[in-house]
């Protein structure tokens, strides 16, 4: 790369270095852009991997893009690049030593990409916040949570990371019935349209639609009709208080008898627990929990 402007005028000589800088912009926004389309219709772990890897690899390639376009720039006005690159190394070093913050967010983040505890894609909670893992970058996770926020969490205050393999949690609904059978089928039936309408009135905390176990009969005698939700974590008031409230109003309808502590709520989730000493330097071990 060897562009001779020491003959033109000052005007002419700082539109090309403009222009060049906008084209080395513009190669990065692309390349980025490839990267995002080639990987976002694959859904396997290996490709969430592979885009997780691709943003931490494109921030390093801005970095090295604009770097050596600056070099080049200063070339020309006569500053020589073997002396940029050096003065920039023994700056790079005094800004490292201030900067201690910075190389723990970039170790952490690499640790969370190689050592498998977190891609793209996955529904996790991270120092408090839950959300979906949008991006892995150098310094921060991004997240966006159940109201579509973007969360984003420096790599070095990660201290617990919970993985949701499932992308939710579950929440079981047991029913009980009561009487007679005919007595029985209305409650069954009451109680499947309150699920229905709790899912269509909370379609962005229900990850997905909510689907009947059947009717369970106990050791007891008891009888219960189970009923299961998939729903984002902490955000378990539409189970708690929508519906199990609908379900108790219908179901006291047919049974003037029938109180809400008959209606019970559990909730249950694969997932993974990783303490930050072990993210940090778990690297010969198992680092899933």
């Amino acid at each position: 790369m060897n562009f001779d402007l020491s003959g033109l005028p000052i005007v002419p000589k700082i539109m090309v270095i403009i222009g060049i800088a906008l084209a080395v912009h513009l190669f990065v926004i692309v390349v980025r852009h490839l990267v995002g389309v080639m990987l976002s219709s694959q859904k396997t772990k290996r490709y969430r991997k592979l885009q997780s890897l691709s943003t931490i690899a494109t921030s390093t390639l801005m970095f090295a893009l604009y770097f050596l376009t600056i070099g080049f720039i200063l070339r020309e006005f006569g500053v020589s690049l073997s002396a940029y690159l050096a003065s920039a190394s023994v700056i790079g070093l005094a800004i490292g030593f201030g900067s201690q913050g910075v190389v723990q967010d970039v170790v952490s983040g690499l640790t969370f990409i190689f050592s498998d505890l977190v891609d793209v894609g996955d529904l996790v909670k991270v120092s408090g916040e839950t959300g979906v893992v949008r991006a892995i970058t150098m310094r921060f996770i991004q997240l966006e949570n159940s109201y579509g926020a973007k969360v984003f969490i420096p790599n070095r205050t990660v201290s617990t990371l919970v993985n949701y393999p499932k992308g939710y949690i579950r929440s079981i609904a047991d029913v009980t019935l009561t009487g007679p059978e005919k007595q029985r089928k209305k409650m069954h039936e009451a109680a499947l349209i309150a699920m229905q309408n709790t899912y269509e009135q909370y379609p962005g905390i229900l990850m997905r639609a909510p689907s009947e176990v059947g009717r369970v009969k106990l050791k007891s005698g008891k009888e219960i009709l189970r009923m299961k939700f998939r729903i984002w974590p902490d955000r378990t008031d539409p189970i708690e208080k929508f519906f199990k409230e609908e379900v108790t109003a219908e179901l006291t309808k047919v049974d003037a008898n029938y109180k809400g502590w008959m209606i019970s709520i559990s909730y249950e989730a694969e997932q993974r627990i990783t303490p930050a000493k072990r993210l940090l330097w778990g690297w010969g071990q198992n680092a899933k929990a």
